[in-house]
């Protein structure tokens, strides 16, 4: 059973950096692609951003230029570094991925940013 766990999150001021990380377990066959998501009070599940086969990224346009998403190359990993943090970026944020067309989610982690 796939299981993943993410930490790092927190309550930083508006233009500070936070890093998040994502532990993939229960399978010994990485991945193709994993990808960040985050969930706004009020507001729809949304990706931010994702590695996909060969460490091809893909951002929303929101966080392009502040974020970088990364994987390990050698294990089911994804780290999520984020600068410049904006109010807007306040959220739940989620690691997911689609294993054996099955959608995996992490339990969340949450990220506070004030203004």
């Amino acid at each position: 059973q796939v299981q993943l766990v993410e930490s790092g999150g927190g309550l930083v001021q508006a233009g500070e950096s936070l890093s998040l990380s994502c532990v993939a377990s229960g399978s010994k066959i990485l991945f193709d692609s994993m990808a960040w998501y985050r969930q706004a009070p009020g507001k729809e599940r949304e990706l931010v951003a994702l590695v996909g086969r060969g460490g091809s990224t893909k951002y929303a346009s929101s966080v392009e230029g502040r974020f970088t998403v990364s994987k390990h190359k050698a294990k089911n990993y994804i780290y999520l570094q984020m600068k410049d943090l904006k109010p807007e970026d306040t959220g739940v944020y989620y690691c997911y991925t689609n294993f054996r067309a099955i959608k995996y989610w992490g339990q969340g982690t949450q990220v506070t940013v004030s203004s």
